[in-house]
């Protein structure tokens, strides 16, 4: 035999001992060789009826469970095992609270510790009560966006008018007739007052260190779902642009339904009690979004690419996007998404936890690029090599948003206006956007020879 996750040797019985069986019942349990040394070998006890008779009631009063106690012959020597059950409710040891991981005993503390408090109750952070001064300011947009999302699940929404009473139905009011948390987050004018940390960040990137744009999104979750994919859309995201007989086209370089499993993953999960935004951050020719959020021990990253459990850190968030068509079937969110990424021919995303972060990247190959990209069906190989990052980032734009003013692009970009202005310059040396209307209302467009 060697220590694992379910067992573990003693030579002698110590009282300090306590935390190791803490441990085991508030994991998966397990065993606990009172005898044998750390190498495996039986060494045996002397007192074991004395044992046998002290230690039942020396962990029942103490930590509040009674395990099973035997005395065994291991290789002729007398061993003490107690057999620990995993516990449905926490066990704690002279206040503290142990939990095993592999050969280790751990003492829980901080979010680590609310989290299994959490879990061993059953209970999920957006289920708790907010606080009773708290005042909820119902977004009447929210609600009635959401009536019209979920009818086909709810049909009762159709003519349910009062906020409260859907509230309710929705499981979003607990027994002490206060709202959960996951009312605010959904259904809030403002719910960044009481949660500052629950919004989305995008940037795009030169580098790691280099930030060429950026923007905040908040609101309730309703309003982050929908607008950071416009935002993606139509300010970080290049589209390939065909015609079908009359019809426009457009593709985005990442599958949009990809990128919008991705994007309400992250809101669902997340961890709200961190301190950290949800971060999408855009290269050249990679995506990421990351989420402070760990995932569950249940499922692994492996499992990610297969059908799997549903276990979401926010149940009633989960819930309340598979009501309104946000989601369709719990379980299956990452598999659509490699499945998209497969049919748009793009690189199979990459899924990583790292101290409790969630991270999803998708990547372009340079066939990918070459499809998908504006600029490379725009540009010449000579072009690009004439244009830098900051001067493409603002052509692009002006490719997207033909008559746009300098003005206006400094503040969509969040570019300061000199930088742009320097930009549409060499744009226009380079014959590649022309000036149209007047020199006050006038903006920019691809040339005619471009378009």
């Amino acid at each position: 035999m060697k220590e694992s996750q379910n067992i573990e040797f003693k030579l002698n019985w110590k009282e300090d001992f306590l935390k190791n069986v803490c441990a085991f019942a508030n994991s998966d349990g397990g065993v606990l060789y009172i005898g044998i040394n750390d190498k495996g070998e039986s060494i045996g006890v002397e007192n074991s009826n004395r044992l046998l008779e002290i230690l039942p009631n020396n962990i029942n009063s103490k930590i509040g469970i009674i395990p099973t106690i035997v005395v065994e012959n291991i290789d002729e020597k007398q061993i003490i095992k107690i057999i620990v059950p995993s516990s449905s409710v926490p066990i704690s040891f002279n206040g503290r609270y142990y939990l095993r991981s592999g050969s280790v005993v751990l003492e829980l503390k901080g979010r680590a510790l609310s989290d299994f408090l959490l879990r061993k109750s059953g209970a999920t952070w957006d289920s708790l009560e907010v606080l009773k001064e708290w005042v909820f300011k119902p977004d009447a947009e929210a609600f009635n966006h959401f009536k019209k999302l979920a009818i086909d699940r709810l049909p009762f929404v159709k003519n349910e008018n009062e906020i409260n009473t859907l509230l309710k139905k929705l499981n979003l009011v607990t027994p002490t007739s206060l709202l959960t948390k996951a009312a605010i987050l959904l259904f809030d004018k403002n719910p960044q007052r009481y949660f500052p940390q629950a919004v989305v960040k995008i940037g795009r990137f030169l580098n790691d260190s280099d930030i060429v744009s950026s923007d905040i999104v908040d609101g309730n979750l309703f309003q982050q779902a929908e607008n950071s994919l416009a935002i993606l859309k139509t300010k970080y995201l290049l589209s390939h642009i065909t015609y079908e007989g009359v019809h426009r086209r457009e593709k985005l370089q990442y599958p949009y339904e990809a990128l919008r499993e991705a994007i309400f993953n992250a809101l669902i999960h997340r961890d709200y009690n961190s301190t950290s935004a949800i971060l999408i951050k855009i290269y050249d020719n990679v995506l990421s979004i990351s989420n402070e959020g760990k995932m569950p021990p249940e499922i692994t990253i492996d499992d990610l690419k297969r059908e799997h459990l549903s276990k979401p850190r926010n149940k009633l968030l989960a819930d309340i996007f598979y009501k309104a068509g946000f989601i369709e079937s719990w379980g299956r969110g990452t598999l659509n998404i490699f499945n998209e990424c497969k049919k748009a021919h793009i690189p199979e995303p990459n899924f990583s936890e790292n101290n409790g972060v969630v991270k999803i990247v998708f990547k372009l190959t340079r066939f990918n690029n070459s499809q998908n990209d504006e600029l490379n069906d725009e540009l010449n190989d000579e072009l690009n090599d004439e244009l830098n990052e900051g001067q493409r980032i603002v052509y692009k734009y002006i490719i997207r948003n033909n008559g746009i003013m300098a003005k206006t692009i400094s503040e969509k970009l969040k570019i300061p206006f000199g930088t742009v202005d320097r930009h549409i310059r060499i744009l226009l040396k380079l014959g590649l956007i022309e000036r149209n209307g007047s020199k006050k209302t006038g903006g920019y467009s691809a040339s005619s020879k471009e378009k």
